[in-house]
């Protein structure tokens, strides 16, 4: 983690280290972990949450 670094992106750096070694790790179990771990708001956890579904489905899309 970089000094300075939001709290927002430490975890979703975090999640993406957790996905790769776990890939059928349940996004909804990571981001609420990843919210108590970086004491992320209600708000910053909807946004990693809809930044992983968007993710996800311009992936499905290729």
């Amino acid at each position: 983690m970089a000094l300075g670094e939001s709290p927002v992106k430490q975890a979703l750096r975090w999640i993406i280290e957790e996905l790769q070694s776990n890939p059928s790790a349940s996004m909804v179990k990571l981001i609420d972990l990843a919210g108590q771990k970086f004491n992320l708001s209600p708000l910053d956890s909807d946004f990693l949450s809809r930044h992983f579904a968007e993710t996800r489905a311009k992936n499905q899309k290729k």
